[in-house]
C-alpha cells in the first residue's frame, strides 16, 4: 500500500509539472504506485469524437488506451461522454453488451480491473485518467478519493497547458501521441466528403477489419498507401466506398 508521502509527492510533481517540455511531466510509474494500481494513463478530449493519449505508463495501460481509441468503446469513452467515473471490478463481470469488442481484447492484455476518472472543468469532461489493475476486486474508498485528487491535479496542468497541444497537430515532432491520426481524418475527410466525425468511423471500421490499430491504419492514409474516396463502376451504379 502506498504511503500518504507518495501520494503527497505525485501531486507537488503534477503542480510543478506545467513547465516541463511534455504536456505532463510528472512520473507516470510514480502515479500507479500512488495509487496502488499497475498502471495510469491520461486522455483529453479534442473534439470530433477524438480523444489524444497525452500521458501513460508503458505497456497495458498504452496498450488500453489504443484499444479503445480503435474500438470506440471502453471505460474512457464511457467516462468522457457521461462527465461521470467508471469503476470495473472485474472485467471478466462485466454484463453482457457492454463493451462486447474492447472486453476480450482487454483480458488478453492482462487487465483484471479498471477505474476511470473524468477530468472535469465546470460541467463539461475534457479527458479521462485510467487507472488499471492486473488483479481484479473493488478499489478502496480511500483510493477512489486519493484518484479523484490526482484527476484534479491533472485537470488543473492540463488547462494550464491548454493553449500548446492544439497547435502541435500539425508540428512534425509533434507531443501528439496520435498526432498522426488527426491528420488522417482529415485528409479522409476530404477524401470522402465527410465530417471529421465520419471520417473517423471510417478509419475505424477499417483498421478492426483488418485486424490493425488506428494509428497503423493512419500512417497508411498519410503517406497515401490507403484512400477512402467514393468510384462509380459504371453509370447509373451507386457510389460506393473504396479504401
Amino acid at each position: 500500500m502506498a504511503s500518504r508521502g507518495d501520494l503527497a509527492a505525485v501531486l507537488g510533481d503534477l503542480r510543478s509539472s506545467a513547465s516541463a517540455a511534455g504536456l505532463i511531466g510528472a512520473d507516470a510509474a510514480a502515479c500507479a504506485r500512488a495509487l496502488a494500481v499497475d498502471g495510469v494513463a491520461v486522455s483529453v478530449v479534442v473534439g470530433d469524437g477524438l480523444c489524444e493519449l497525452v500521458w501513460s505508463t508503458p505497456g497495458a495501460s498504452r496498450h488500453l488506451e489504443d484499444l479503445q481509441f480503435t474500438l470506440g468503446e471502453g471505460p474512457g469513452p464511457e467516462a468522457a461522454a457521461t462527465c461521470g467515473v467508471v469503476l470495473e471490478p472485474d472485467l471478466t463481470r462485466v454484463r453482457d453488451g457492454r463493451w462486447p469488442a474492447l472486453l476480450p481484447e482487454a483480458v488478453a492484455l492482462g487487465v483484471g480491473a479498471v477505474f476511470c476518472f473524468p477530468l472535469l472543468l465546470g460541467g463539461a469532461c475534457i479527458g479521462t485518467l485510467t487507472l488499471q489493475r492486473a488483479a481484479p476486486g473493488p478499489p478502496a474508498d480511500a483510493a477512489v478519493a486519493d484518484a479523484w485528487m490526482v484527476a484534479g491535479a491533472l485537470t488543473a496542468v492540463l488547462v494550464e497547458n491548454a493553449g500548446r497541444w492544439p497547435a502541435s497537430v500539425e508540428e512534425k515532432e509533434s507531443v501528439l501521441y496520435r498526432a498522426v491520426v488527426h491528420q488522417a481524418a482529415g485528409m479522409i475527410s476530404v477524401q470522402a466528403r465527410v465530417t471529421l466525425a465520419q471520417a473517423l468511423v471510417r478509419l475505424r471500421a477499417y483498421a478492426f477489419r483488418h485486424g490493425r490499430s488506428v494509428a497503423e491504419v493512419a500512417e497508411d492514409v498519410v503517406t497515401r498507401r490507403v484512400h477512402f474516396r467514393i468510384d462509380q463502376d459504371e453509370r447509373g451504379a451507386s457510389d460506393r466506398w473504396r479504401d
